[in-house]
Order: C-alpha cells, then structure tokens, then sequence
C-alpha cells in the first residue's frame, strides 16, 4: 500500500534526516520524495509504500504526528488512494 507523507515546519538542520531515519526504521520505503524551503519555511512530501512495515497505518500516522509535535514541525500521513481522490478534478 502506498502512502503520502507531508512536513511543514521552521527550516533546520537534521528535518530529512530524522523523519526518513524514522520511516526506514519501521520498514518504510521512499518511493518518491520532494522538499523546499519557502523562506523560512521546510515542506516537503514524500510517496511511500508502507506494505512491508510491521505496524499498522493507524499507529504510523500518530507516531508520525507525535514526532512531529515533538520537533515543532506538522507531519501528516494518509493513504495515497485518499490524496488522490481529494486531488481529482
């Protein structure tokens, strides 16, 4: 299954590093990523495919959230069928 991830946050160093570090950790693969700075600002979005994680989507989305709140930055997840289908014309 595939999913999207979305960062937005104040710009510092080791935002990649640790969210990537921690997506690797649950057995998470980065099918496509892309990020900028927008001022002072980091975003970035990733594809995913969490098919191979060991832990269920509900509890990566609020391990994500919760990591999030602890760096001071905005972390989302959700299914990439449901990114799409709010995304259609």
């Amino acid at each position: 299954m595939r999913a999207i991830v979305s960062v937005v946050g104040k710009d510092r160093v080791g935002i990649i590093s640790s969210v990537c570090g921690m997506l690797s950790d649950k057995g998470i693969n980065i099918l496509d990523i892309s990020q900028t700075i927008l001022q002072e600002y980091f975003t970035m979005i990733m594809l995913v495919d969490i098919s191979k994680s060991s832990v269920q989507f509900s509890d990566l989305v609020k391990e994500l959230e919760q990591m999030g709140t602890a760096q001071g930055l905005d972390i989302h997840m959700q299914r990439a069928e449901i990114f799409e289908a709010m995304h259609r014309i």
